[in-house]
């Protein structure tokens, strides 16, 4: 079973307004809470990557 993780900068009451990450077999998953059978697997650079254009405010 996969242990997933919410991040904590996830909004809503519910929680249904999070991205999620886990681990399987060497690989990382994101997910979104409202989606969670699409399931998007990365390496560790994408996942750097994206969280460095995400805190610097690119989206492109």
């Amino acid at each position: 079973m996969i242990q997933w993780q919410k991040s904590t900068f996830s909004s809503g009451s519910d929680g249904s307004n999070c991205v999620e990450l886990a681990q399987s077999h060497g690989t990382l998953l994101l997910r979104e809470s409202d989606h969670p059978d699409r399931i998007l697997p990365v390496s560790p650079d994408s996942l750097v990557a994206l969280l460095t254009r995400i805190r610097a405010g690119r989206t492109s």
